[in-house]
Parts: C-alpha cells; structure tokens; sequence
C-alpha cells in the first residue's frame, strides 16, 4: 500500500506529533506506560518528577492520543494507547547507534 502524499497539512499533524515527543519527561512517562497502567501518584513515585509536572505532561499526552485514561473510584489509571510510539523510539535508537559507531570508527583512524 503506497504511503499518502506529504501535504502541508500532513506534515503540520506529524510535526506537531513529534513536539509532544520532543520532551524528555513525556518520553520517560511513555516508557513507564510500556510495562503497564498506572495512577498519577505512581508515575511521580517512579519519575520523581512533581505531581503538577505530570499532571501537565499527562494532559498533553492524552490530548495527542498517545494515552488512554479510565476513571475508577478516586483515582484515574493512565495507558498507552498505541504501542507504535516506540517502533519510532526503537528506529531513533537504532539510528544513533549507528552514528556513535561511525563517530568511533573515525576517531579510531
């Protein structure tokens, strides 16, 4: 199946995409979801990051699609919504192993 033509309003969507990836603490909250879903006071536990800072991070997350969240009594349990994020995540780590192994074959010679 051929992929869809690049429009500019194609490439707006994916670029904006890429900007709620772009933080470094959303990134550690996906990576957390991976295992399983978890509760706003366990994300903090687990990142150490302020319950306000997650809040945020969360709201934007979930308000891209990367999230789910489902109410149950008092809390609100947070998941992934597509594990395909990190298909991207594992090209992008593949891609700077391969560039740290350039790097290091040049300064080897």
């Amino acid at each position: 199946m051929p992929k869809p033509s690049l429009t500019p309003e194609l490439l707006g969507l994916v670029a904006e995409r890429f900007k709620v990836l772009a933080e470094p603490a959303r990134l550690a909250i996906l990576n957390l979801l991976r295992a399983r879903e978890l509760t706003v006071s366990e994300i903090v536990d687990q990142t150490g990051f302020g319950q306000a800072n997650v809040s945020k991070h969360l709201q934007v997350l979930f308000g891209h699609g990367f999230i789910t969240r489902r109410k149950e009594g008092l809390y609100a349990y947070y998941a992934l919504a597509d594990r395909r994020v990190f298909t991207l995540c594992d090209l992008m780590c593949d891609s700077l192993q391969d560039a740290a192994k350039s790097r290091r074959k040049l300064l080897a010679s």
